[in-house]
């Protein structure tokens, strides 16, 4: 080979080894970043859209879906679309979490999942260790201290050291004319989510000033009841004297509350009840889902839809250009995935062009902003505490009204 070539040759061959060094080694070559290209970002989530009881969030992916293709028709952030690749479904089977968190990762390359939500969340210490960064419904430990996980609203099941969201017992108080001499029973299922629940609202409620009465993660999880008798009996003579307490409280899903609240009223209980799921204006469709659910006060830990907010009305135009242009039934679960999609965007958009790992989580380090559908926002404080706002609405008559309007309560510590 003549002299000049070979030295042509021996360039090439130096400057392909060093661009095959600047992508092994992640450099700031966007195509070295897992999921990001020089003008997309690749997303993922992990939502239960299907359940063995029935019950499903799977409107959890059209709020997600909703806010990306706002962004999207936006510019992307800083210029790169996002690629939202849909949710996959665990069934709310660890093992199948564990296996979407697997799929997200290794084989479709995703930079982010956002939105999680599930009662399960196997795939956590996976996602965490492959330096994923991940935003969801923070209702799990997992999303409590964790450096990539992250939950919408905050830490809402914290560890000794954190704080507590005191909406809930704040705001059945007042609706019970203050807690002093007011009990108060608590049940949830059998599994993590339902243990947790119970041990952090008993702090709360009690720090709220209520007696608990009962408390108790006792419901199968995996198989709902036929006959809730054995645990309405012992629920209603809980309270003092060994009478019925002035409210229950449920920390289940849908289909376990409609079952528990039918048997609670034909037992003649007259209290208040109350539960964190059951805002959905699709579940009004069937009679005796309505009655089961009327006059129930469902714990929101966002704006209620019933407000006029400028941000609640951009959620409405965007959740209606992501269902086709058509007016769809407002849940919970799209604003579960929307604010999950607008938290993940948020902080990206402040990592700025150069979107890696590390300048999402230097960003993260030091993100807050104001005024969002969940109060005010704050990272890192978000992996240890909730935001501590929220609301209460009240089905009445077959329609929800706010019965406690959103508000931000100080949190308290957990121990």
């Amino acid at each position: 080979m003549p002299r000049p070539l070979r030295v042509i040759a021996a360039s090439l061959a130096l400057l392909l080894a060093t661009a095959c060094n600047s992508a092994s080694s992640g450099g700031s070559d966007p195509t070295s970043v897992r999921g990001v290209t020089a003008d997309t970002v690749k997303v993922g989530g992990i939502v239960s859209m299907t359940t063995a009881s029935g019950y499903s969030k799977k409107d959890t992916d059209l709020g997600a879906r909703a806010r990306y293709d706002r962004a999207n028709a936006e510019g992307g952030v800083n210029g790169r679309k996002i690629e939202y690749l849909g949710a996959e479904d665990d069934g709310q089977d660890p093992a199948r979490n564990l296996a979407a968190a697997r799929k997200l990762v290794q084989q479709d390359k995703v930079f982010a999942v956002s939105p999680m939500s599930s009662v399960t969340f196997a795939g956590a210490d996976f996602l965490d260790a492959q330096k994923v960064p991940t935003v969801g419904w923070g209702t799990l430990p997992s999303f409590c201290g964790p450096a990539h996980l992250y939950g919408f609203n905050g830490c809402l099941v914290p560890t000794p050291g954190g704080t507590l969201n005191q909406t809930w017992p704040e705001g059945l108080a007042a609706v019970l004319d203050g807690s002093r001499g007011k009990s108060v029973a608590l049940i949830a299922g059998d599994n993590d989510a339902g243990k947790f629940g119970v041990r952090t609202f008993t702090q709360g409620f009690k720090a709220a000033g209520f007696q608990v009465a009962y408390a108790k993660a006792v419901v199968p999880a995996t198989s709902m009841p036929s006959d809730w008798s054995a645990y309405t009996k012992e629920i209603l003579r809980s309270g003092p004297g060994g009478g019925a307490p002035d409210a229950v409280v449920s920390v289940m899903q849908t289909p376990y509350n409609i079952g528990l609240f039918t048997a609670l009223k034909r037992s003649g209980y007259k209290g208040v009840i109350s539960d964190p799921t059951d805002y959905d204006p699709g579940l009004l469709a069937k009679d005796a889902t309505k009655q089961a659910l009327d006059g129930v006060h469902v714990l929101l830990q966002f704006q209620p839809f019933e407000s006029d907010s400028p941000a609640m009305r951009q959620f409405k135009e965007d959740i209606r250009k992501a269902a086709g242009g058509k007016d769809v039934p407002l849940n919970m679960h799209m604003m579960t995935g929307y604010m999950s999609a607008d938290l993940f965007l948020s902080v990206a958009a402040k990592a700025g062009k150069d979107l890696t790992v590390e300048s999402f989580q230097k960003a993260a380090s030091a993100f807050s902003d104001t005024g969002t559908l969940v109060g005010d926002r704050a990272l890192p404080k978000g992996r240890k505490e909730s935001f501590g706002c929220g609301a209460l609405v009240q089905l009445k008559n077959g329609r929800y009204e706010v019965a406690v309007p959103f508000t931000c309560y100080p949190p308290i510590p957990f121990g």
